[in-house]
């Protein structure tokens, strides 16, 4: 069930901290619940899609210890466990309202054409895993119905694509030639294009972030005061993410990185902090 890689699910928060409504008790209340049925519905694509890809996982270094993988857990039981957990995790997205329990189900679709087919289709695999992270944020904004931001939607779109980018990379050069075998779509990617598309990333990304800063409507959200200065935390961020990837060999596992590296973990915490005190101090 992965519950470690809640972690993602916690931009639906994103809408209530930007929004100012931080402080009303009944907006906090309605992200709780969105984050627990996005929660619920992370989980039962993992199940799936573990029970999906289980012979392919076996072939990998670590993801061969995976409960299905291994024969710990039988597919029968990831597969029904899965369908139960979705059915909460809609259930209280429509407890919500409708338009939180429509978003909870396309994420579900979309991960769900994720695990079966677009994720063997080049270049549509990293930008299916991209709108995820959207659909999270679109959720958090819903469940408070609050108008999310285009920026917003850019700059965590952006992000994601880097991120992804970032995952291909690790799985192709750990992998080396068996990884094509363990993933058909890595026999489609090259480091060099991959290091490529990162860099178009990086640049988007940053670029993105400190236009929303700088942008009229922000700024008068902010009080006059000015976010672009929190920039310095995305990219110091950024560079730590490429730092780790292609001089430590990490960035397979976005959230392991993110909980065991101590520059990304300060850099994250800090640019919360920045934004908090500029939005509401």
């Amino acid at each position: 069930m992965r519950p470690g890689d809640y972690l993602k699910n916690t931009l639906v928060f994103a809408a209530l901290v930007f929004s100012g409504h931080l402080a009303h008790r009944s907006d906090i209340l309605f992200s709780l619940l969105a984050f627990a049925a996005l929660c619920f519905a992370a989980s039962a694509v993992y199940l799936w899609n573990d029970a999906w890809d289980r012979e392919a996982d076996r072939l990998h270094p670590s993801k061969q210890h995976r409960a299905v993988a291994s024969g710990l857990v039988p597919v029968w039981m990831a597969v029904s466990v899965g369908v139960c957990l979705a059915l909460c995790g809609v259930a209280v997205g429509f407890a919500v309202n409708l338009n939180t329990g429509l978003a909870v189900l396309g994420y579900l679709a979309l991960t769900t054409a994720y695990t079966l087919r677009l994720k063997h289709v080049v270049i549509v695999d990293v930008l299916t895993l991209a709108s995820g992270f959207v659909l999270r944020v679109i959720t958090g904004a819903e469940a408070i119905q609050v108008e999310f931001s285009s920026w917003l939607m850019l700059c965590t779109f952006l992000l994601a694509l880097f991120l992804g980018f970032g995952k291909r990379r690790h799985e192709l050069t750990l992998m080396e030639e068996d990884a094509g075998r363990h993933r058909a779509i890595l026999s489609e990617y090259s480091p060099y294009y991959l290091d490529m598309m990162s860099g178009i990333v990086t640049a988007g990304t940053m670029m993105s972030y400190v236009l929303y800063t700088m942008d009229p409507l922000t700024l008068v959200r902010f009080g006059g005061r000015r976010p672009i200065y929190t920039s310095v935390f995305v990219l110091y961020g950024i560079f730590r993410y490429l730092y780790l990837i292609h001089r430590k060999q990490e960035g397979g596992d976005t959230v392991r990185t993110i909980y065991q590296d101590r520059g990304i973990k300060l850099a994250v915490l800090l640019w919360i902090v920045s934004i908090i005190l500029l939005r509401y101090l």
